[in-house]
């Protein structure tokens, strides 16, 4: 997950009360993608498995375990051990009612015909009066002034200037620091806090946290972001889930990357998982009961998961292991996890005990957004994945993570990311207490590891797509099905301005055709 890893990927760990009692968290986040358009035939492996005839998803759930779809946390079980209480939303779903917009021509339809009786006299008299009454009025018409258009080329024409205003004055900030002068960088992220808001319209809150970001950035800057409340952290883990709930990109991340799996692991007794982005787990235990629901039984499934002290706690790492070992264990599958520091690729102590087994088929996790924290050790991991000789390597892409750019633009990419991000959030009729949570609890942090992440490494680097092509990777195209279902699952969501676009060899998920993450195969 690339919102999955920028987003999917906590930065703290949680304060449970006890590990063991959180392995009954396990529901589903990934529901069953049903779409006629595509039908789901039986010789690819999917991650779409229809529902027996007349049995609706709920009848479903009761009738095996391995029909339950895995979600690795239940936010609600969470607060219920720590006295707090989530409220679900029905309405999270509902479609934002659009208005249906018209033109209205300000010429009223022409009069009915008269009869004609060819008289010389027939245009005198009180009809002459009545036409030429009616000429007058359509030529007023014409020539009145339409209030309603100028009035909103004003407004857009003002918005976009305020648009450029801030992110004018946010590049002159990310320079300033840049080069060493936190009193003038200082000075312009004040006069922003009179313009920005975590409350308003997406680009402003966007802004907003990108301007508290720069802040923390300032040595004159008080905040401690490291130390959370348990209290929060069940919070984050919330707003994970409801994000995940709400928007499309982490189910198109997981099914997307999933099906590439499933179609690679075809025939395999052995599989094997590197993983630089394991977040809560929730996409392999998807991939885990697909992997059980295939002809010839489940085969033995061992994920090796590289991750970073600076970025995981290991309250956080523990929830995730004890999770996906529960899950395994109830659909009766050989499975295997093991953490390993993200730092032992920076040594170059290698080769790394991986404790790699014969006749395995290993696949790699690569989201791009999983190093913003440290974007200088992409190129160290991709030798490593390169030696391990995988039989595919799947990535996500969130379009914000541009290393190749100055850090000043670098910042103004992901702030037009999010705010794209932010529009396709708006336009879900959800409780306004859940999305601030989102926000808070999710998105914030996500951006202030991008800003934070890039000022530790200020060199530019080449684009992530020629580093993966200068390390011997070559791209893969998706199957078809892939792609079909993938189209069908984003048909699913009941907001209209979601779509996929294939671009090269990649599929992307696109908000009114703004990028939002993309999904992308290779070889090595």
């Amino acid at each position: 997950m690339e919102f999955n890893a920028g987003f999917g990927m906590v930065d703290h760990g949680f304060g449970f009360d006890s590990i063991t009692s959180s392995v009954s968290l396990i529901n589903n986040v990934d529901p069953p993608i049903s779409c006629s358009d595509f039908p789901v035939t039986s010789n690819p492996p999917s991650l779409l498995p229809p529902p027996p005839p007349g049995v609706f998803p709920q009848q479903q759930s009761h009738l095996q375990v391995v029909d339950e779809k895995p979600q690795i946390f239940n936010p609600q079980m969470i607060i219920n051990q720590n006295q707090a209480r989530f409220t679900q939303n029905p309405t999270m779903f509902l479609p934002l009612s659009y208005a249906q917009l018209q033109e209205h021509s300000l010429l009223s339809p022409p009069p009915p015909k008269r009869f004609n009786s060819g008289g010389p006299f027939s245009g005198s008299g009180p009809e002459l009066y009545l036409r030429r009454q009616q000429q007058q009025q359509i030529q007023m018409l014409q020539q009145r002034p339409i209030t309603g258009k100028p009035k909103i080329v004003t407004d857009d024409l003002a918005n976009q200037q305020l648009q450029q205003a801030i992110i004018d004055q946010l590049i002159q900030a990310a320079e300033l620091i840049e080069t060493g002068d936190p009193v003038l960088a200082q000075g312009i992220l004040a006069r922003l806090n009179h313009q920005l808001s975590p409350v308003g319209k997406p680009f402003i809150r966007a802004a907003f946290y990108f301007k508290e970001a720069l802040q923390l950035l300032l040595p004159l800057n008080t905040s401690n972001t490291s130390v959370m409340s348990n209290y929060n952290m069940i919070f984050k883990v919330g707003a994970y889930k409801s994000f995940s709930e709400i928007s499309p990109i982490v189910q198109f991340a997981n099914f997307t990357c999933n099906q590439a799996l499933l179609e690679v692991f075809e025939g395999c007794n052995r599989v094997h998982i590197i993983d630089f982005d394991v977040g809560y787990g929730g996409q392999w235990a998807s991939l885990m009961q697909e992997l059980v629901l295939r002809n010839g039984g489940a085969p033995s499934m061992k994920i090796t998961a590289f991750a970073s002290p600076s970025s995981h706690d290991d309250i956080e790492l523990g929830f995730t292991i004890e999770n996906l070992k529960h899950y395994a264990s109830e659909i009766n599958m050989d499975f295997d996890i093991e953490i390993m520091s993200l730092e032992a690729l920076n040594s170059g102590s290698w080769p790394l005990p991986l404790h790699l087994g014969e006749n395995e088929a290993i696949a790699v996790n690569l989201p791009i957004g999983s190093f913003s924290n440290y974007p200088s050790i992409l190129p160290l991991v991709l030798c490593f994945v390169k030696q391990l000789s995988p039989k595919i390597v799947v990535s996500l892409d969130r379009g914000c993570d541009r290393t190749d750019v100055p850090f000043p633009h670098h910042i103004i990419h992901a702030l037009q990311s999010y705010s794209g991000l932010l529009e396709s959030l708006d336009a879900v009729n959800m409780n306004l207490d859940a999305l601030e949570k989102i926000e808070r609890f999710f998105l914030q942090p996500s951006i202030e590891k991008i800003v934070l992440g890039r000022h530790r490494s200020l060199e530019r680097r080449p684009p992530w797509r020629s580093l993966f092509i200068q390390s011997g990777f070559s791209p893969l195209t998706f199957s078809n099905f892939t792609e079909s279902q993938a189209e069908c699952l984003i048909q699913r969501t009941p907001i209209r301005g979601f779509h996929v676009e294939k671009r090269q060899s990649s599929l992307v998920l696109c908000w009114q055709r703004r990028e939002l993450i993309a999904a992308s195969a290779w070889r090595c």
